[in-house]
């Protein structure tokens, strides 16, 4: 199957290193400290922060850091397949480890000894992509609730088809066979915090398709910042400052 065309187009009409469109809403779920919507082309993502708090199982209370728990679950619609997933799959686990293990390294986990911070995080719709949008809703939720972080954690993904470097992998060519980078980062700081990647690639293609993905982090990164700030300007408008 040709997933670029002669012109340069993807199947979805999209140039090589074009993202999808992305769209985020802050305060999305009123009973949490912070949460956030995210969404990448079709994939939509729900998270929401609870926290700190006091730590609810006292055998897991550490004292000298925060508590960091992580929640991955896909809704029964979020897919096209009707098949019921059943609670703490394999895959789910995994990657509520992935989140937790992402924000773990921007929280500032030592202001906030012998608590405890929740973090959920639901997939809405799916169609690729869903880690980064899942790190990415997470990241917006807990600068929602002022969690302090050392910086935002931004994440895209990247892709190798056809020859051909694509950011931004959306399902059908994240299920292609061909190679898959997920990248997480830190962008003020320039440090990564995810790399996760399927199937081999030389250094030298590993190193576009690492460039693209990390241009890709930036991106979302500018426009989680202007989310923030705008919502901010709106909190102000509404104290009369």
């Amino acid at each position: 199957m040709e997933y670029v065309s002669p012109e340069g187009l993807r199947l979805d009409g999209r140039r090589p290193m074009e993202m999808r469109q992305i769209r985020a809403e802050i305060g999305v779920v009123a009973k949490a400290d912070g949460s956030a919507l995210f969404e990448m082309g079709n994939t939509k993502v729900i998270a929401a922060v609870y926290g700190p708090r006091e730590v609810q199982n006292r055998s897991q209370q550490l004292n000298d850091s925060a508590l960091v728990r992580c929640e991955y679950t896909m809704a029964n619609f979020s897919t096209g397949d009707r098949m019921r997933k059943p609670k703490g799959d394999r895959r789910s686990t995994e990657i509520s480890l992935v989140i937790r293990q992402t924000m773990e390294a921007c929280i500032m986990t030592h202001l906030m000894p012998r608590s405890q911070i929740d973090i959920f995080v639901q997939v809405l719709q799916a169609d690729g992509g869903t880690r980064s949008a899942c790190i990415n809703a997470a990241s917006l939720a807990l600068a929602d609730a002022g969690i302090p972080m050392r910086d935002l954690v931004t994440s895209c993904s990247a892709g190798y088809l056809n020859s051909t470097p694509l950011l931004d992998l959306n399902y059908i060519e994240d299920s292609a066979g061909g190679a898959d980078v997920t990248l997480g980062i830190m962008p003020k700081l320039d440090k990564v915090t995810l790399l996760q990647m399927d199937a081999k690639l030389s250094v030298e293609t590993f190193e576009n398709v690492m460039q693209l993905a990390i241009e890709g982090c930036k991106a979302v990164a500018t426009y989680i910042r202007e989310v923030l700030l705008e919502n901010t300007k709106q909190l102000e408008s509404r104290r009369g400052i």
